[in-house]
């Protein structure tokens, strides 16, 4: 049947046959290549007859190569795709696959595999399944929780079933994307068959088999050189000059002390050094002997007491995506101190605002977000990333936000910023706050950013600090804490007090040059320290 197949696009005495094969239900071709055994389903007994004897009437011209047929699709309910045969083939894997009647005997079944939820994504855990094996599933019903690199997603179902399976459940840890996860059925009566189900090597990724030890190279006889026939017996050669004789307890006391027996003088017979030479050595030279280590009862050295704990998702991507910036990102830095007395009279006269008609109330890291958005418009070449043919400058202004949870470093986005009102800028920062404590940040509210501000500050109190660029991104500002600072007065002996920000601007020197990055400094430190222009 399958060398059939093979012919039906290339022989022009078979242009009949597809008539043949031309109906619902009537063969199904699966996906193999040369190292899997191919499984063909025969919805009719007879089909398979009727073919083969007409196969057998028309026999295949030997112009036509066997490395060289495509064969044709066919279809039950859902598109399985071409087929393509020959001695190399390959297959992309996709998250939901169809799977037909095979050997074993298992009715029509779908195969649904780990999504790809984010662009960085490569494995992803289960946090919890929604749905239990024998339940109904509904085109957009949600089956599973996933965590990403990022946050905790849910996955929807795409076809009407009968969920028949659970591969991985709740808690299955670093499922690779495309790996099968569960199987869904069409038919309730279905369920059951899948029962004691586990996917077949060649749908999971199989241990490679270990190459057989290589023999050891066969040893040649070596020639020995012709030399004189020794005498049985050698006189005893004279001690080393190195080496000293002590009895067992006087080499444990000058273990224990640090102290070397070159340095001793041995009494004992044939000069061997005993206990009372190491008691009068330690007597001459306390002072300058160490205490010895100390020791359990046992005589080994205490163990250190500790926890491993494993790593997190997003602890992993958070560390590997850090390390790739280190490694490839040119940092240098720039450090400013802003004034920011106007700057918190404002926040003072808007949260009176806020708080008369019920609003949000706006903190000093919104004001700091809507100040480098509209510091990045005016400076658009910080709005960049680097790629290996050409600089993107970006005509959004999109900003990220670091945001510290339990479960790990967040960066949710604000989009479009330096269009934003602060109200609005503060309501979107807390409600993404919450949702990443809560770790439920869906793609949409992470991604897409081109600027991170990174505030340890107000919540911490750190002075200054560095930040590690998050790539693809070419800067990120590090915002610390205000505080009182004396500055000279108006007269020769006056002087007033002032609250001064320092905040560091992190920059990729591919993109931005120093004098760029002084610039967008200097426009940051504009709006910082005349905050109603922000306003305008």
């Amino acid at each position: 049947m399958v060398y059939a197949s093979r012919i039906i696009n290339h022989s022009k005495k078979l242009r009949n046959v597809p008539n043949l094969m031309r109906r619902d239900h009537a063969v199904l071709v699966r996906c193999f290549s040369n190292g899997a055994q191919s499984s063909v389903c025969r919805s009719e007994a007879a089909e398979r007859e009727r073919v083969s004897k007409f196969v057998a009437r028309n026999p295949v011209p030997s112009s036509l190569s066997r490395n060289n047929y495509s064969g044709t699709t066919m279809r039950l309910g859902t598109p399985t795709g071409g087929v393509v045969f020959g001695k190399e083939f390959s297959c992309s894997q996709v998250q939901s696959r169809r799977g037909f009647a095979s050997d074993a005997g298992l009715p029509p079944h779908q195969e649904i595999g780990m999504p790809s939820l984010s662009p960085t994504m490569t494995e992803g855990n289960i946090a919890r399944w929604l749905k239990k094996e024998g339940d109904k599933v509904n085109p957009g019903e949600v089956l599973c929780e996933v965590e990403t690199d990022k946050a905790t997603v849910e996955m929807e179902c795409m076809e009407e079933g009968y969920l028949a399976k659970i591969i991985k459940g709740d808690g299955s840890k670093e499922i690779k994307v495309g790996e099968i996860i569960a199987i869904t059925v069409e038919e309730e009566e279905h369920i059951a068959k899948f029962k004691d189900y586990s996917p077949s090597a060649s749908d999971s990724a199989a241990p490679a088999e270990k190459e057989p030890a290589a023999p050891p190279p066969k040893q040649e006889p070596v020639e020995q050189p012709v030399s004189s026939p020794e005498p049985k017996s050698k006189p005893a050669s004279p001690p080393s000059e190195d080496r000293f004789f002590a009895s067992p307890l006087a080499r444990k006391m000058a273990e224990d002390h640090k102290v070397s027996l070159s340095s001793i003088k041995g009494t004992g017979p044939d000069g061997h050094i005993v206990k009372a030479d190491i008691e009068d050595y330690l007597a001459s030279h306390g002072k300058e002997v160490s205490a010895p280590t100390p020791k359990t009862k046992d005589g080994k050295l205490e163990a250190l007491d500790y926890v491993d704990l494993p790593h997190s998702q997003i602890r992993k991507v958070t560390a590997s995506r850090l390390l790739f910036s280190k490694q490839t990102i040119p940092h240098y830095y720039l450090t400013v101190d802003t004034c920011v007395d106007k700057l918190l009279d404002l926040r003072s006269q808007l949260n009176s605002l806020q708080e008369a008609s019920g609003g949000k109330r706006i903190s000093v890291n919104d004001l700091v977000i809507k100040a480098a958005a509209l510091a990045l418009r005016k400076v658009p070449q910080c709005n960049s990333s680097w790629t290996d043919d050409y600089i993107r400058q970006y005509n959004n202004v999109n900003i990220n936000v670091a945001v510290q949870t339990e479960n790990g470093l967040y960066v949710p986005v604000i989009r479009n910023a330096d269009k934003k009102g602060l109200s609005s800028i503060a309501a979107e920062v807390k409600q993404l706050a919450q949702k990443a404590k809560e770790n439920s940040l869906k793609p949409e509210d992470y991604e897409g950013g081109t600027f991170t501000v990174s505030n340890l500050g107000g919540p911490f109190g750190i002075r200054q600090f560095c930040a590690i660029i998050n790539p693809p991104q070419s800067g990120i500002l590090a915002v610390g804490s205000a505080e009182k600072r004396v500055i000279p007065g108006s007269g020769p002996e006056q002087f007033n007090f002032a609250s001064f920000m320092s905040v560091t601007l992190s920059c990729d020197h591919r993109v931005i040059d120093g004098a760029i990055g002084a610039e967008w400094l200097k426009a940051f430190k504009g709006y910082i320290e005349n905050p109603e222009t922000m306003l305008l």
